[in-house]
Formats: structure tokens, C-alpha cells, sequence
């Protein structure tokens, strides 16, 4: 059967990833983040199942022992690099230079190209263990190739004070592309390397709003201009919400799989109107929770001093009455009831509603093409994500 222009439905619902996101959260709370290789699991699951392309869903086939075995082995790496080299380091900082200064820096930059490798490592995992229609997603080997061109660039665009993150953007995003595969068939991004340029001209303007003002502020002594800087500042915000539409859809057009390509429609407007709703909602519902559990603990305080009631709380004496390990209790409860409906609300206002629209927005083009392609082998992992979960970019899906 030929198709045409395939659309993407999302079937994620926010009642389902709420229980979802709870329970889990929930678990790797109560288990201290032991639980949490599950819990991607399972979420990913679910994201994936509901991106359904032409009808059929995602699929997400990785185990949360591959990631638990990953997690181990990357550990023992970075203890052996943070001991024994920060060791060495900072031996040689104070022998030549008698400050610990110069390590702390080494040792930064050394970390630098192993977040590199521990990103395009869990990219590589990831759509290893990603099918559609029952074919297999792949990236092959290229992580010592990425390694240097994401420091350069990176570099490069420290120097040009952000003017070149478009060219970043597309470069690394091209290396990625170009070495990704459906079945037997390898992605290829067209386009050029000044391509993004345009979609981030309104973050420019922004940025350029907020320096004149506040120059004008400072060189005339003028507090008025301040109102512009304030002006670039939204003009910015704004423009970065342009921008992830505008990238996204440059990107996606460049896509090509063979004969077949991609079509993005994603709108800034709704983008901002996700951010802007979903931390409204989410600063509402927290607001609340603390509000109870501000009654909870002063329900505490009348059981165990019912005069505290009568005095009202300007008399912190009554604290002393709670003993230490429930004082400790309660905080711990506190902290973590916040940290764990922080996530929750998160994925439930933020991040599942910025999916749904990145889905629906994304159209198959020529699908026909697709009808040739053949399954490719299984790509095995030693560490799956295990660096990337180790360090800082373990925490998205």
C-alpha cells in the first residue's frame, strides 16, 4: 500500500504520564535514585509509544539493566579520573604554583570531551534500542570524530560570544545525521552550515535591545533605558522559543533518508504559551503543597503543644518541643514531596505537551521510499548510557 505525507499522531495523556511520573518518582525516591534506570525505562516507553508516525508507534526496546550496568561502569571510570588524576593535578598545581586554582581548571577541561563522548554515547544507545515498524535504529561508531569537533566548535563559539551557535548547532547535528541509520538505509543532512543563521536573529535583536539600554542606563545615567534592556529581555526569551521552532524546522527539512524525507510545522507561539502555562500550573499546584504541608506541620506543633494554637506561630519557642528526629522527618518529607511534584508537573505541563507538539507537527514525506529499507543487525553496548548517566545528561529522556 503507498502512502503520502504521513502524519504523526501523539496518544499521550496527561492523566496516564501523571500516574506514570509519580509512581516512579516516587520509587526512586524511596529506593535513593537506585530505581531511576526503571524509571527511564518505563517513561521512555511511554514517550515512544505514543509518537505513532503514520499510525505506528515508536518503540522502545532497552533495558533497565543495561543502563544500570552502564551507570556502573562509567562510575568506576570517573572515581578512578577524579582520584587519581585531580590527585596528580593537584600535586603539580601547588608544587609550580602554589594555588589549587590551575587544577580545578585542568581538571575541567579534561572533563570537557568525556561529556562530549557521554552524549553522542547515549545518543548512539538510544536509537539502537528505538524501532519503527519493526525496524532498528542505528548510529555507528564516530565518537572520537565527534569528540574533537563538538570542543572545537564549542570553542569557536565561546569566542565569538554565541554568534556562531547556529553553525555549531548544524555542524555537530550534520556529523550525528550523517552517520544514523533506519534499517539499512543512512540519514543524510542537507542544507548548509549558515542555514540556522536566520533562526536566530530574534535573539540577537533581543540581546542587542538589552545592551543598548543598559549602556544608555550607564553612560547617561538614565534609569528610563533600563526599560528597554527590560524589553530586549522578553524580545530574547521570546526569540529563543523562535528559534527551537525555527532550528527544529530547518533541520527537519534537511533530513533525507534515501527518497524520503521530513516536514516540520512547529509554532513559537505555542511554544511559549507551554512554557508560560505549564510553570503557572506548576507554581500554582507546588504553592499549594507547601501550603499543606505548612498545615500538617503546624497540626504537629498542636499535638504536641496545644497552646501553640492560642499563641499563634510568632512564638518559635514551640519548636524546641519537636523532637529532633521528627524535625528531621518532616524536613526530609518536605524536600522530597517538592523535588518529587517538581518532576512530575514537569513532564506532566512541560515536557509531554512540547512532545505532543513536536509530534503532530512532524510529516513523513514520500514515505513510499521507506518500503525498501531492510533491518540492520543489533548494535550491542558494553556501557549503553552509563557516562551519560553518570554525569549531568543522564536526566532527560
Amino acid at each position: 500500500m503507498a502512502f503520502r505525507d504521513l502524519s504523526t499522531e501523539y496518544a499521550g495523556r496527561g492523566a496516564a504520564m501523571f500516574r506514570l511520573a509519580l509512581k516512579t518518582g516516587a520509587l526512586t525516591v524511596f529506593t535513593l535514585g537506585f530505581y531511576r534506570f526503571w524509571m527511564k525505562t518505563r517513561m521512555r516507553r511511554y514517550y515512544w509509544s505514543a509518537i505513532r508516525p503514520g499510525g505506528h508507534p515508536l518503540e522502545f526496546t532497552g533495558k533497565a539493566t543495561e543502563m544500570l550496568i552502564g551507570f556502573l561502569t562509567a562510575v568506576v571510570f570517573l572515581s578512578f579520573y577524579i582520584g587519581l588524576v585531580n590527585l596528580v593535578l593537584m600535586f603539580f598545581s601547588f608544587s609550580l604554583f602554589k594555588s589549587e586554582a590551575p587544577a580545578y581548571a585542568v581538571s575541567f577541561l579534561g572533563l570537557v570531551p568525556i561529556f562530549f563522548f557521554a552524549h553522542y554515547r547515549a545518543r548512539r544507545y538510544i536509537l539502537a534500542r528505538t524501532r519503527w515498524r519493526g525496524i532498528r535504529f542505528g548510529l555507528e561508531p564516530g565518537v572520537k570524530g565527534y569528540v574533537w569537533r563538538a570542543s572545537l566548535w564549542w570553542l569557536v563559539t565561546l569566542l565569538t560570544a554565541g554568534i556562531l551557535w547556529p553553525v555549531k548547532t548544524y555542524e555537530l547535528e550534520k556529523y550525528r545525521t550523517d552517520r544514523t541509520f533506519y534499517g539499512d538505509q543512512r540519514f543524510e543532512q542537507t542544507g548548509g552550515r549558515w542555514s540556522l543563521m536566520a533562526a536566530m536573529k530574534h535573539v540577537w535583536l533581543g540581546v542587542a535591545l538589552i545592551a543598548a539600554g543598559v549602556g544608555m542606563a550607564t553612560a547617561g545615567d538614565e534609569p528610563i533605558w533600563l526599560i528597554a534592556a527590560a524589553m530586549g529581555g522578553v524580545w530574547a526569551a521570546l526569540g529563543l522559543a523562535y528559534w527551537k521552532a525555527e532550528s527544529f524546522r530547518r533541520l527537519s527539512a534537511g533530513k533525507k533518508l534515501g527518497e524520503a524525507g521530513l516536514r516540520a510545522r512547529p509554532r513559537a507561539g505555542r511554544i511559549v504559551g507551554i512554557y508560560l502555562i505549564g510553570a503557572l500550573a506548576i507554581s500554582a499546584i507546588l504553592t499549594a503543597l507547601v501550603a499543606g504541608l505548612l498545615v500538617l506541620i503546624g497540626l504537629l506543633f498542636a499535638l504536641l503543644d496545644p497552646e501553640v494554637i492560642s499563641r499563634g506561630f510568632d512564638d518559635f519557642a514551640s519548636l524546641a518541643a519537636l523532637p529532633a528526629w521528627a524535625a528531621t522527618a518532616l524536613g526530609l518529607v518536605a524536600y522530597f514531596a517538592v523535588f518529587l511534584f517538581w518532576g512530575v508537573l514537569r513532564e506532566v505541563f512541560i515536557t509531554m505537551p512540547m512532545a505532543r507538539h513536536f509530534a503532530e507537527s512532524l510529516e513523513i514525506v514520500n514515505p513510499d521510499a521507506l518500503l525498501a529499507i531492510r533491518q540492520r543487525p543489533r548494535d550491542e553496548f558494553a556501557e549503553a548510557e552509563g557516562f551519560a548517566d553518570a554525569l549531568p545528561l543522564g536526566d532527560g529522556i
